[in-house]
């Protein structure tokens, strides 16, 4: 029998029962929808952290107290005090580290703030000038402090846009005090709109002089994480080595296994965030991948139902001269079609929800950088896997279709 005749009537099997096929087909569609939007999502999401680390520049060196531990028992030691003010003058020392344009100690914490009735709990970064620079954002309004301010551990705050809506509403901020832990605070500036910037909303952010955030609010003697500027990007491998040798000379560290501290560039936090977020792809995409083979079973259980119902067409088929494989082929192309057409939809309503998904981080969530991928890999995958599914879990109905005697079956009841 000829392709277009077999393909003519596994179309008119599939035709009668329409809401039987439409139901058929969840699964699949369920199942491609998922992979699609894991792999928009992921690639937007990955694309996003990537963007925002290249933002930083590739100059950045960031070294941070502490190390990854070795195992269970020894995960305190991530959390250390291991970088002070005499690590910050050691690596500002151009005779140990050479090449550094700028080091910038940092800390952070989280405190409630209040202005007259109003107030709010958001993220306190102590920073100086290197830190806006690394991100590129300066104040809307007025300015950004400096280093005598630094120095002097000034009372003085340049805060996001949000924390000025939430306090001061319409009014100007600009000259106004907030107050934080009992303390008074002189808004020198108000950050524009910006949104998630290294994985932090500076919307939501208040930056403060690094020593008044440290010695004033926190009242600690460490840091957070100190960053380094190279002159150029060649330096960097130097410097990194500069920095270890140096740090280590500090805290008499031989063993370079015993290091107390962490020193990264943005080029391996790139190549260690890629890492993770391709691996955590796979995971999802394996795990929607389950719902796939959920829908070949119910394909598989359906044509078996089928091959029961159609018994009868089966063996006046075979009479007039079918033979078993144009029976195995009409019925292995019943599947593939359910599943094909399963796989279409899928894509196009995966497409969809990855794009309103996207369209509601962007526009709601502050991630105004997100970025909608459409995987074309995703799509192929897509009608690939579906096709696969309807041969092979519509293998066996067909199988048992064409097994099936012309005589028994025309006497079926």
């Amino acid at each position: 029998m000829k392709l277009r005749h077999l393909l003519s009537t596994a179309t008119t099997g599939l035709s009668a029962h329409k809401k039987r096929s439409g139901l058929t087909i969840l699964g699949i569609v369920i199942g491609i929808s998922a992979i699609i939007m894991v792999m928009s999502i992921g690639m937007g999401a990955q694309e996003l952290i990537l963007g925002q680390i290249r933002g930083m520049g590739s100059r950045i060196i960031s070294v941070e107290p502490g190390r990854m531990p070795q195992g269970l028992s020894d995960m305190y030691e991530m959390y250390t005090e291991s970088l002070k003010d005499r690590e910050v003058k050691a690596i500002s020392n151009p005779n140990n580290v050479r090449g550094n344009n700028r080091v910038a100690p940092f800390v952070g914490s989280t405190e409630t703030v209040t202005h007259g009735n109003e107030k709010m709990r958001t993220m306190i970064n102590g920073a100086d000038g290197l830190w806006m620079e690394i991100l590129d954002i300066y104040p809307e309004k007025g300015v950004m402090f400096g280093e005598d301010e630094v120095k002097q551990m000034a009372k003085v705050a340049v805060i996001g846009s949000n924390v000025k809506k939430e306090l001061f509403g319409e009014s100007d901020a600009i000259g106004k005090k907030i107050k934080i832990k009992g303390y008074n605070f002189k808004v020198l500036g108000v950050l524009p709109p910006t949104g998630i910037l290294m994985m932090m909303n500076i919307d939501d952010i208040i930056l403060l002089p690094y020593t008044t955030t440290q010695k004033v609010l926190m009242g600690i003697s460490h840091y957070h994480a100190i960053l380094v500027q190279a002159e150029t990007e060649e330096m960097v491998p130097g410097i990194v080595e500069d920095i270890k040798k140096t740090i280590r000379e500090l805290h008499d560290i031989t063993d370079p296994d015993e290091d107390d501290f962490k020193v990264g560039t943005m080029d391996e936090a790139m190549d260690i965030i890629s890492g993770v977020t391709s691996a955590m792809t796979l995971l999802l995409i394996a795990v929607a991948a389950i719902s796939l083979l959920v829908g070949g079973v119910g394909i598989m259980n359906i044509m078996l139902v089928s091959v029961a119902e159609r018994t009868k067409e089966i063996g006046l088929r075979k009479a007039i001269g079918a033979t078993k494989s144009d029976i195995t082929i009409q019925f292995l192309m019943e599947s593939t079609i359910l599943t094909i057409i399963g796989g279409i939809l899928g894509i196009g309503i995966g497409a969809g929800l990855s794009w309103s998904i996207g369209y509601g981080i962007r526009e709601f969530g502050g991630f105004t950088s997100w970025t909608f991928f459409f995987p074309i890999s995703a799509v192929v995958m897509g009608i690939s896997v579906a096709a696969s599914v309807g041969l092979v879990f519509g293998l066996y109905p067909a199988r048992q279709a064409a097994k099936k005697s012309p005589i028994e079956a025309l006497r079926y009841e």
